[in-house]
């Protein structure tokens, strides 16, 4: 609700001006006091925390820890190729569709693992399964 300025009369409906001036304003400091009530038991208890103290680990150590992951199992994949086709294309694939990818019969196949190549190797035929002869090792960073 707002004044009328000429007669000094609430008006409906008016939202008064906000006074964005500083001379109404107190420092910053006072406010936050004036807003506070002071208390004898209201300040926090403050410590610092105490951590157990870092110590390198022997390399035998490392060698337990690195020997525990050794059977873990990762999945490792062999991409033959890839195409890159029309959505509309690919929903009209079917059985008995040929699919063109971009590997040439006699160049590598990359073996990954988790998206990293690993190594790369050539196709090969090991008792009625797809295998891979590995021909090249990744260098490791």
């Amino acid at each position: 609700m707002s004044l009328d300025t000429e007669n000094q009369q609430p008006v409906e409906g008016v939202t008064p001006p906000v006074d964005t001036s500083d001379a109404g304003a107190q420092p910053a400091d006072t406010a936050a006091e004036a807003s506070e009530t002071p208390t004898s038991d209201s300040s926090p208890d403050i410590s610092v925390p105490e951590y157990q103290e870092f110590s390198d680990s022997s390399s035998s150590n490392r060698a337990e820890d690195l020997a525990r992951l050794q059977n873990i199992q990762i999945t490792v994949s062999a991409e033959l190729g890839r195409a890159t086709i029309p959505i509309q294309e690919l929903m009209q694939l079917g059985e008995g569709t040929v699919l063109e990818l971009n590997r040439e019969i006699d160049s590598p196949v990359e073996l990954m693992a988790q998206g990293v190549k690993l190594a790369s190797g050539e196709v090969v035929v090991v008792d009625g399964c797809f295998a891979i002869r590995i021909t090249e090792v990744e260098a490791q960073n």
